[in-house]
């Protein structure tokens, strides 16, 4: 299975911070908020992640990220030149998926949880058909929200609708196998102009073949698209960091769990951030 990371968008809401720089390289409390997507793929056992962003940005995500080599990964660029819907992300990334199945997550979805990376992980696994997740909130009315039956397989998919059908909202965390790429060819644009994820998650409705993984209540989903989300996400991420001696969104601790590197190059990758409390806790991994 391959990833794809979505960091594309104006960022429009986040003017004037986001005129020079994307949203998805601003910091959440200590680190790019680019990380906290990624480390959930590499906590799947993802290795091959394709990065979409626009024409002025893709050059920053570049210099971050690199080839992905130094973690045992490897990393892809795309550009996409202007916002055309969630869905567009299997069209540009058509040529990197190839024929594997593939999981799309959005640059400003941040998730943390004991029993979530285990709940990702099991997505991986013979896949056949569309998998989305559920979490539960308090205003469903301001998102996409999932109608499931006992078997938790999906009823209806609901775009804020003024009444819900249920409070279970849909992350920005997709996996599909390999027809999502024929499925979004074939979808026309929306009244806004995009190719919106909705009508993949109904292709495969329709098809019988979408299920939804729900999350449990000890798991944090935290969308990073307003000043005040941003700033509730460095402020829950600090709060867990600094109690618990851990941190969330490390890249390279992901990738030395997941055996992408070994201690040696851990330590080698800390000596690059050893002037910060980043790179002290990268050691201390290994002693």
């Amino acid at each position: 299975m391959k990833g794809i990371i979505l960091a594309g968008g104006s960022g429009t809401r986040l003017y004037p911070i986001t005129m020079a720089l994307s949203k998805q390289l601003m910091p959440i409390y200590d680190k790019p908020m680019v990380y906290y997507p990624l480390t959930t793929l590499i906590n799947a056992g993802i290795r091959e992640i394709l990065i979409i962003s626009t024409p002025q940005d893709l050059p920053s995500f570049e210099k971050l990220l690199g080839s992905g080599e130094s973690i045992g990964c490897s990393f892809t660029y795309k550009i996409q030149d202007k916002p055309r819907g969630l869905a567009d992300a299997f069209i540009v990334g058509a040529d990197f998926i190839g024929g594997d199945d593939v999981v799309m997550i959005l640059g400003d979805n941040i998730f943390y949880g004991s029993d979530f990376d285990k709940k990702v992980r099991e997505a991986t696994i013979n896949l056949d058909g569309g998998i989305i997740f559920g979490q539960q909130v308090a205003d469903p009315e301001r998102y996409g929200i999932v109608e499931f039956d006992s078997d938790h397989k999906v009823v209806s998919i609901e775009e804020k609708p003024e009444k819900p059908k249920s409070n279970y909202a849909i992350p920005g965390l997709y996996f599909f196998d390999n027809q999502v790429i024929e499925i979004a060819k074939a979808v026309k644009p929306s009244a806004r102009g995009e190719i919106e994820i909705t009508e993949i998650q109904n292709a495969y409705l329709k098809a019988g073949k979408l299920r939804v993984n729900l999350l449990d209540r000890g798991t944090a989903w935290l969308d990073t698209g307003t000043f005040a989300s941003m700033n509730q996400a460095a402020q829950f991420v600090q709060v867990i960091e600094e109690r618990q001696n851990i941190k969330i969104g490390c890249i390279e601790e992901a990738a030395y769990r997941q055996g992408f590197i070994n201690a040696t190059q851990l330590q080698a990758l800390a000596e690059k951030f050893i002037k910060s409390g980043y790179g002290h806790y990268l050691k201390s991994l290994v002693s």
